[in-house]
């Protein structure tokens, strides 16, 4: 037998993560923040590689190439050094290549399709005098400047695993240095950069742009008129005359809720003029080279609202969303570049898999139910689906852990919390209680595929959550849980070959209610990664509002005295951090 190829793919920019194939196939991917804990963690790589090789137990010598990319600093010397020291060693080569050329890869090497088109439209690239892959330049910067201009957006015809630029526009740096309210953080015109300007306008940082597609329904529609972009010439240029108007940004959340509406009215705005941007730059980009088949990455890639509209009414026949679109993704499309352009071998037949992350043994779960113990009640079940679809039908709220995480930043049945979308009461119930975030954040429902226009108009597929679809009017009462106030939702349509046993928990919970769906959200709480370890997801239980923790094959409850379990547990842990501060200041 030949020896397997291994490619390590790793992004290092906000959100990094590490990806490794095996002859062309993801074995595991991971997201750095899942390992540290530390929302949209990037930078040094170190632990991320580390969890990919224990993972398939090879050592980096068996790695055959690592393909690199951040946003910044990248092709600089000094490559394996960036916050600390890295695992590259001169055994292994390593290649460098620029952010839109990650994305694009990561886009197509994911795909279903074997030809068609990979458009990037994210917040800011990688600088002009970085950029491996110039070709079909919208605008040459000023000679001297080359440093100062950074990706914007970029089209790619792609046949098999090759890719050829069609077009590449850019834009000189902005004025963020100055500190301005509404001004985008990085460049002057970047359809990513203004939207992620407006959610640090109301939501007060950059924790997650996606809120404001979820503030939008709340506004009102023809507040305000004013044009966001001038679309000329095929390029989005933003306009900064309507930017002085908004003087009054969220500084707490107390500021939030008392300026509801004047930041609805704005992130309405700015979602529709989003999407009149994204359909202008798509269309112009079909024109120059058409295509059937889109495949689609970048941060702007996570707008469903947007991506529904590019979907139905855009120039593509087909449309495929990378699942990790934002900088999460670099690292699939650093690997996918290193086996398909680098290594030049065929581009792999792709089921739009997803589940990346490591599978824990049963015997790490049970050293974790043992250590909890004291807290909770568990027992091992011997039909787990149809158990925890008797306590979904019965209005409990689940913590389903089970196999591998997902990659990417939405949960799709494998680290996600369940529940009834026929519940009047569970979406404020699992925002309070188990979420701890905003009041008007929806939620997203799994639906089987058979049944998805049941339930939604539409008839296309979503399995990756990343595409809105409007809710029938029949069910829009009948769901409640699950459906916005512009009566549409975010689905995830879901087939038994994608993941089995969560098909047939939805099937299960389907012939005790006859409802195809359930109400799906990751298994976090606000401000947390989604959990990684079951360590974490007990961890989570133990202090939110879930009624049920579901681990593999065990089922995890809290006994009638569990307040009082919980405050001795707590004493425990103050006396043993106590007792070590104490050993520390002896020690020191």
């Amino acid at each position: 037998m030949s020896k397997p190829v291994y490619v390590l793919g790793t992004g290092l920019s906000h959100d990094g993560s590490s990806c490794l194939l095996k002859d062309g196939q993801i074995r595991f991917a991971i997201e750095k923040e899942r390992i540290t804990r530390k929302k949209h963690d990037g930078g040094n790589d170190s632990a991320a590689i580390a969890y990919l090789l224990q993972a398939e137990g090879i050592g980096f010598s068996d790695l055959s190439l690592v393909v690199q990319n951040a946003n910044f600093g990248m092709f600089a010397g000094g490559n394996d050094w960036l916050e600390g020291a890295r695992p590259l060693t001169g055994e292994v080569p390593v290649v460098t290549i620029s952010h839109h050329l990650a994305h694009a890869y990561s886009a197509l090497g994911t795909s279903p399709f074997d030809e068609g088109a990979v458009l990037v439209i994210d917040g800011c690239g990688s600088a002009f005098d970085d950029c491996i892959d110039l070709a079909g330049l919208m605008e040459q910067p000023p000679r001297g400047s080359e440093h100062l201009w950074y990706e914007k957006d970029s089209y790619y015809t792609a046949n098999g695993g090759a890719l050829t630029p069609v077009a590449k526009d850019f834009s000189p740096w902005g004025s963020s240095i100055k500190g301005y309210v509404m001004h985008p953080p990085t460049t002057l015109h970047s359809i990513g950069g203004v939207y992620a300007a407006v959610s640090k306008y109301v939501f007060r940082g950059l924790e997650d742009p996606g809120k404001l597609m979820g503030l939008a329904p709340y506004g009102r529609a023809g507040a305000h008129d004013f044009p966001v972009f001038d679309l000329k010439h095929g390029r989005a240029f933003v306009r900064y005359d309507w930017m002085d108007q908004f003087r009054s940004p969220a500084r707490d959340h107390e500021a939030f809720k008392a300026g509801f509406q004047h930041y609805a009215d704005i992130a309405r705005h700015i979602q529709r003029e989003v999407e009149r941007a994204i359909l202008y730059v798509a269309a112009d980009r079909h024109a120059r080279a058409p295509a059937r088949n889109l495949c689609y990455a970048g941060g702007v890639a996570l707008n469903a609202v947007a991506n529904r509209r590019l979907l139905t009414e855009g120039p593509f026949e087909n449309v495929y969303v990378q699942p990790a679109a934002a900088d999460n993704g670099l690292a699939i499309g650093c690997a996918y570049y290193g086996w398909l352009h680098h290594l030049k071998q065929e581009k792999p037949r792709q089921d739009g898999r997803v589940y990346c992350g490591r599978t824990y043994a049963d015997d790490e779960v049970r050293d974790v139910l043992a250590r909890y113990g004291a807290l909770v009640e568990h027992a091992r079940s011997t039909d787990v689906v149809e158990e925890t679809a008797d306590a979904l039908a019965a209005g409990k709220t689940v913590g389903w852990f089970q196999d591998g995480a997902e990659f990417g930043p939405r949960a799709l049945g494998n680290r996600s919390i369940l529940a009834d979308p026929r519940s009047e009461t569970v979406r404020d119930f699992i925002n309070a209680q188990v979420k701890f975030r905003e009041d008007f954040r929806p939620f997203a429902p799994t639906v089987l595929g058979e049944d998805r226009t049941l339930y939604f108009e539409g008839d296309y597929a979503s399995p990756h959550m990343l595409l809105t679809a409007p809710v029938r009017e029949e069910w829009r009462d009948r769901i409640p849980a699950v459906v916005h106030r512009d009566h549409s939702a975010r689905i995830q349509t879901l087939t038994r070959d994608c993941n089995p046993r969560y098909y047939d928990l939805i099937a299960a919970f389907k012939r005790r209610t006859g409802l195809g769906l359930l109400l799906n959200t990751s298994l976090n709480r606000r401000g947390m990664p989604i959990v990684e370890t079951p360590d974490e997801a007990m961890m989570l239980y133990i202090f939110g509002g879930l009624d049920i923790l579901v681990l593999g094959d065990h089922i995890v409850t809290k006994p009638a005295d569990f307040q009082t379990r919980l405050a001795a547990f707590n004493r425990m842990v103050a006396q043993a951090s106590a007792r070590k501060t104490y050993e520390n200041a002896l020690a020191g």
